[in-house]
C-alpha cells in the first residue's frame, strides 16, 4: 500500500541547511496498522506530511496505492488526497458553526455525490465511530472524545484506502484517549489501512507495528510489532 524509498527532506535555516529525513526507507502493507514515535524534531511529522502529498520530499520516492505520488502534478495529487487519504489531527478543526453531521459533508462538498447521498454517507460515518445519535449536535455541545470521533467520521467518510493520523489523542485525557484508541483499532480490523503519529507509548499496544524516528532515520531495533506481543503475553 506505502512505499518509501530513501526518502530525505532538507529545510533552510539562514545559513544552516536542516535534515529534517535523512534517507528513510519503509514500506506499509494494505490493512496494516503502524504507529510512528520520535522526540520532537525526530521528523515524524514531516514524514506524514509527506505520506499526506502536502509537502514533496528534497529526494526520494513515495509510492502509495501504486501510484508515485509527486510524480503527479499539483491538480492530480489533489485529487488523489481527496481520494484515498483521510486525515486525523490533534487539533479537531471542527467548524462551530455546523452539526456534527454538516461537519463530516465537507469531504463530500467536491464529488458528484446527489445531495440525499452525501447525507447517507455522512450519517454512515458518524454510525461508524458510535455517534449516530449526535448528528444534530454542534461541536460545543460535544465532549472532547465525540468531537474527535466526529473529526474521525469526517476523515472516513470518503472511504479512503489510507487513514493518517497526526497526535489524535494529544489534546484527550487518558480515558477518552483509550476510547479513541479502541475506535482507530476498530476501524484497522474493519480493514482500513492507518498510520499514526503519536508521542504517548502506550498508544502503540493498539497497532500491528511501531517505527521509531530519531534525527531524521529509523532506528531498526526500536521497531515493535506491539499489537501482536499484547496478543501473545
Amino acid at each position: 500500500m506505502i512505499r518509501l524509498t530513501n526518502l530525505t527532506k532538507h529545510y533552510q535555516s539562514g545559513d544552516e541547511t536542516v535534515a529534517a529525513l535523512r534517507g528513510v526507507s519503509l514500506a506499509i502493507a494494505a490493512g496494516e496498522f503502524v504507529t510512528i514515535m520520535g522526540q520532537s524534531g525526530s521528523g515524524k511529522s514531516t514524514l506524514l506530511s509527506i505520506l499526506g502529498g502536502m509537502n514533496h520530499p528534497t529526494t526520494g520516492e513515495v509510492e502509495m496505492a501504486g501510484v508515485r505520488l509527486y510524480d503527479l502534478s499539483g491538480e492530480k495529487l489533489a485529487d488523489f488526497r481527496s481520494q484515498n487519504l483521510g486525515f486525523v489531527f490533534q487539533s479537531f478543526h471542527l467548524i462551530p458553526y455546523l452539526t456534527a453531521l454538516e461537519n463530516v459533508m465537507l469531504p463530500l462538498a467536491i464529488t458528484a455525490l446527489k445531495r440525499e447521498a452525501k447525507f447517507e454517507a455522512a450519517r454512515r460515518a458518524l454510525d461508524q465511530v458510535g455517534l449516530g445519535a449526535k448528528l444534530d449536535r454542534l461541536p460545543n455541545q460535544l465532549s472532547g472524545g465525540e468531537q474527535e470521533r466526529v473529526a474521525i467520521a469526517r476523515a472516513i467518510v470518503n472511504r479512503p484506502k489510507i487513514l493518517l493520523a497526526d497526535e489524535p489523542t494529544g489534546n484527550l485525557d487518558t480515558r477518552l484517549s483509550e476510547e479513541v484508541m479502541a475506535l482507530f483499532r476498530t476501524l484497522n480490523e474493519d480493514g482500513q489501512t492507518v498510520v499514526m503519529v503519536t508521542h504517548n507509548p502506550d498508544n502503540c499496544a493498539y497497532a500491528d507495528r511501531t517505527i521509531t524516528l530519531r534525527d531524521g532515520l529509523i532506528v531498526p531495533n526500536a521497531e515493535l510489532p506491539t499489537a501482536r506481543l499484547m496478543a501473545t503475553a
